[in-house]
């Protein structure tokens, strides 16, 4: 499919690198007026290269979304929004065996950014969510199933799920249609830091355990960031508008349910 999202405003958070980077470029592809948010202090720096790109102007802000104080001096910068995606999110390893204090420091803090900074961004945003607004969050095929020793990450996505069906049906009443995407193994920073903590946890060589990964899939091959692009923009766009509160896995076909 085309898609043509001139003339629209589309905010992403976590949208100045890894798999929000590919989503971002893709609405920024397709016309839309973009801002990237990211807790990073290059953000703004980030946009300004987009913007020479693309011979527009794209906006970028750092807000750490945890912190409801810079939630709320986000909201305060930005204008009326037709396109919201919640993809600021945390992956890391949190064995319940390990007696290490950090990791329950960990454990908060990922349950902090996925589910309370997506529940605040929302919240902070949703006066400038035009009616018939859209709202794409990032889950994880791992919130439709699980994996050990990832215990905060899997829970956090479960969450995620939970909250985009609860909020498909409070939002309804002004057509803001809610939905999830449920990413598999995407080549990023992230996922390659989790693969490397399995292969620590396991013993088992990274190259071991990616072969494995990629072979439990239907298709073949590891996905990247931009092959995401075009779920969020099919679930942002009109081809959608009869969806809400739900989740679509995009995994090449490693889970089936």
């Amino acid at each position: 499919m085309q898609f043509d999202f001139t003339g629209q405003s589309v905010v992403v958070t976590g949208g100045n690198m890894g798999l929000g980077a590919g989503v971002a470029r893709g609405f920024l592809e397709a016309g839309a007026d973009l801002t990237i948010v990211g807790i990073e202090a290059d953000v703004a720096d980030t946009a300004a290269a987009w913007s020479a790109d693309a011979g527009r102007t794209v906006h970028g802000f750092t807000c750490d979304i945890a912190h409801l104080d810079q939630v709320t001096a986000l909201a305060d910068r930005l204008g009326k929004i037709d396109v919201l995606v919640n993809n600021a999110g945390l992956e890391l390893i949190t064995p319940i065996a390990d007696p290490d204090p950090r990791v329950d420091a960990t454990f908060r803090r990922i349950t902090e950014i996925n589910v309370i900074g997506t529940f605040s961004v929302t919240r902070a945003l949703l006066p400038k969510l035009k009616d018939g607004a859209r709202i794409v969050n990032t889950a994880s095929m791992w919130g439709k199933t699980a994996v050990a020793e990832f215990s905060a990450y899997c829970a956090s996505k479960h969450a995620v799920i939970g909250l985009t069906r609860s909020l498909a049906q409070e939002l309804a009443p002004r057509r803001i249609s809610v939905n999830a995407v449920c990413p598999g193994w995407v080549r990023t920073d992230a996922s390659m830091r989790s693969l490397a903590a399995m292969s620590e946890q396991s013993g088992r060589p990274e190259d071991e355990l990616l072969d494995e990964i990629v072979g439990s899939q239907a298709l073949p091959g590891l996905m990247n960031p931009p092959d995401m692009a075009d779920m969020y923009m099919f679930l942002a766009s009109t081809a959608a508008r009869n969806i809400t509160g739900q989740s679509f896995t995009v995994d090449r076909g490693e889970l089936m349910q």
